[in-house]
């Protein structure tokens, strides 16, 4: 098994899963145009794709969702408060939805995906777990803090991606808005790079081959802050990080 981001951030973000011949696109909040050039970066054609599952409703997860899918014909899964969220949206035909209960796994051809609810400013937002049946890959994109559930699915993956969205102190003292710096840090929000450590420290990390920091704030974080706190956590390098960006995501990582 193996994934790529191709953008991660609050301009749009996109990960593609790929096990055999089943490839799954995670969120798209990029134009169709871009979403196309993005995926011929890890050299993917938008045909290739299974499917595409939504995370939640925010523009920078769901934008390019259904231009894409209704184009290349391809099924799309969310859950019912996603759903809701996003039926303005939805063209009145050509896209196929499939609506997913957030705590029961499923099948999509060779890749098993357990969803898990997050606490996040949605109406029914949900992460992933994906496996080839033996390996992990654990995604924690958008969420304001852990909870036991998130701690346990994240726990024992061979992989993760994981938000660390701001630097508190940064965030504080830099340019949002009061209302949006609440907003940001809040439990509804996203974690900030010591929250994404503390989870760490929580789970069995013992299995772990990649971890990917993800959706960094351009305004509120830095690389090295990141890296910094997750090497921390781990004790490792700080160059075993990775990092996803929001121009380049990051390339093909294996399990």
């Amino acid at each position: 098994m193996r994934f790529a981001s191709i953008g991660s951030g609050s301009a749009g973000n996109g990960l593609v899963v790929e096990q055999k011949n089943t490839r799954l696109l995670l969120d798209c909040g990029f134009g169709i145009r871009d979403s196309i050039e993005r995926l011929a970066r890890i050299n993917i054609q938008p045909e290739q794709l299974t499917g595409i599952l939504i995370t939640h409703e925010h523009e920078d997860h769901a934008g390019g969702v259904f231009k894409l899918a209704k184009k290349y014909n391809l099924k799309v899964w969310m859950t019912h408060g996603t759903h809701r969220m996003l039926a303005r949206t939805m063209p009145n035909e050509g896209v196929a939805i499939e609506i997913i209960d957030s705590h029961t796994a499923f099948t999509i051809n060779d890749i098993q995906i357990t969803p898990f609810p997050v606490p996040h400013d949605a109406r029914e937002p949900a992460q992933y777990l994906f496996s080839d049946g033996q390996k992990k890959l654990g995604v924690l994109t958008d969420t304001g803090c852990s909870t036991p559930h998130i701690e346990t699915m994240l726990s024992g993956c061979q992989a993760l991606v994981l938000e660390c969205n701001h630097d508190l102190d940064m965030l504080m003292n830099g340019p949002y808005p009061h209302s949006l710096k609440q907003r940001v840090s809040s439990k509804l929000g996203h974690l900030d790079n010591q929250s994404a450590a503390r989870i760490l420290s929580k789970i069995d990390t013992s299995n772990l081959q990649h971890i990917i920091a993800a959706h960094l704030s351009e305004k509120n974080n830095t690389v090295e802050l990141a890296t910094t706190a997750l090497s921390g956590a781990l004790a490792c390098k700080k160059d075993w990080i990775g990092v996803a960006s929001q121009a380049l995501g990051f390339d093909w990582r294996e399990i």
